[in-house]
């Protein structure tokens, strides 16, 4: 009974996300199509964290590489071809996820979060310092990719409407595998590994290439939601790398929860809402030219009130529920 309730409130949310534009303005449109991009790079970390038990720091490597991909490889005079920009920014993400994790996963630790972020830095610096996509100034992306096949156009992203429907399809074909992904003996092996990755060694399982295989897969995830934010903006730059972008997508998933799947959207819809709101001068008054610090301190109050993230709320409520039956019975005793 509970899983077709689940069902239904999930294929109700589905519809009211697609029906979102025809009743809401440009703005919020747009502000919805960054929340789903930043759900699907959140997904792409909560293989890692709440998958792996592998906290990286060097994530948005994977989201700025396949951002620049699509952008250097498409043409100026038109719109570049998505059969093969989406897979090749996938790749892109991928390749450098598999020569970068051979590495880092060598290491545990606080040592492993070091050495992400100094590959994240590394490729960021590549496109920082150098001409390669313009430098510092960025690039452009003057035309959204589209589905051709010959002459034959299949899907037109340029269209606003059929842009957002791309995106939210991206995002829920993200969480259906990643879900379906934990449900196999893949994932099984995944969270054996996060709890006793000793027991796991012992048990004949060659934890590394279980790890390896997520950190790729997590890197393409990551480079699908580099595509879409490449293509829904039309200009990427080095900052996209940054270690602020791994830090931001890493909150998403602490706030969210690392314990549940849905957890990462839940905290990339929080947390891309705080941010919009913090800015907002009609929110916040003058308040809003110091946002970076009244962000910080509610980003650390949230924390503190919520160990499990939002995910596990309905956990705590149960909990509180539950001491408050149990204090009346034993104080009558």
């Amino acid at each position: 009974m509970q899983s077709t309730l689940r069902a239904v409130l999930l294929l109700a949310l589905v519809c009211l996300a697609a029906l979102l534009p025809m009743a809401a303005s440009d703005y919020y449109t747009g502000l919805a199509v960054k929340v789903m991009i930043y759900a699907l790079f959140a997904l792409s970390l909560q293989l890692l964290v709440g998958g792996a038990g592998l906290v990286s720091l060097g994530h948005a490597a994977f989201f700025g590489i396949a951002a620049y991909f699509v952008t250097l490889l498409s043409p100026e005079s038109g719109a570049g071809n998505m059969l093969w920009l989406l897979p090749g920014a996938v790749l892109a993400a991928m390749a450098y996820a598999a020569v970068t994790g051979a590495l880092s996963l060598r290491t545990k630790g606080i040592y492993f979060i070091m050495v992400t972020l100094a590959f994240a830095q590394m490729a960021y610096y590549v496109f920082h310092d150098t001409k390669l996509g313009g430098g510092t100034d960025g690039i452009y992306l003057y035309f959204r990719p589209e589905l051709r096949l010959g002459e034959w156009v299949l899907l037109n992203l340029d269209a606003p409407y059929a842009f957002y429907l791309f995106t939210l399809a991206c995002l829920l074909l993200g969480w259906g595998f990643l879900a379906a992904l934990m449900r196999s003996r893949f994932g099984a092996a995944l969270t054996g590994i996060r709890v006793n990755e000793q027991r796991m060694r012992a048990a004949g399982y060659s934890t590394f290439g279980y790890k390896l295989m997520a950190y790729v897969l997590a890197g393409g995830l990551a480079g699908a939601a580099g595509f879409l934010y490449a293509a829904k903006d039309g200009y990427v730059n080095p900052e996209l790398l940054a270690w602020d972008q791994s830090g931001l997508v890493l909150l998403m998933v602490i706030l969210g929860g690392s314990s549940r799947l849905w957890g990462a959207i839940v905290g990339a819809v929080a947390l891309t809402l705080l941010q919009e709101a913090f800015q907002s001068q009609d929110l916040m008054g003058d308040i809003a030219q110091r946002w970076h610090l009244t962000f910080g301190l509610a980003i650390i109050v949230l924390v503190a009130l919520l160990p499990n993230g939002l995910a596990g709320l309905p956990g705590q409520w149960r909990q509180r529920r539950q001491a408050a039956r149990i204090k009346p019975s034993a104080s009558s005793l």
